[in-house]
């Protein structure tokens, strides 16, 4: 084989490779707080625990709350950034992040939030086209 060919091959192989692998890591399930203490990247779908403090410093630019995951354990999270507006209204939030001790340190946050579209009466755009 000529030695264009295999370093060609070589570098479609590694580029190949390298495409995979940060496809894999950037694909993660969600997880809760106890199981994130073990992954360097954790996505922590819950919600927010209005029970306790939630605040933002101006001095660290940090907006620090607790939530609350899918087992029930309720962890403070930091996040580098300002609380987004439509934060109280958020049904579920998911964290991004990694734990480090008894915080998790989110670099991202993702709100899911009530529907405008749902309704008590389910029929109601139903009825409305009919009519």
């Amino acid at each position: 084989m000529k030695p264009k060919l295999i370093i060609g091959i070589v570098a479609i192989v590694g580029f190949t490779s390298l495409l995979m692998y940060n496809f894999g890591e950037s694909i993660s399930t969600y997880t809760t707080f106890e199981q994130a203490e073990t992954q360097t990247t954790a996505h922590i779908p819950g919600v927010w625990d209005k029970e306790k403090e939630a605040e933002f410093s101006m001095e660290t630019k940090r907006f620090t709350f607790y939530m609350k995951d899918e087992d029930g354990v309720s962890k403070k999270v930091v996040y580098p950034k300002p609380k987004p507006n439509n934060f109280e209204a958020a049904d579920q939030l998911v964290v991004i992040g990694e734990m480090r001790g008894d915080t998790f340190y989110a670099n991202e946050m993702l709100m899911k939030c009530p529907s405008k579209y749902n309704d008590s009466d389910p029929g109601r755009f139903q009825n409305a086209a009919e009519g």
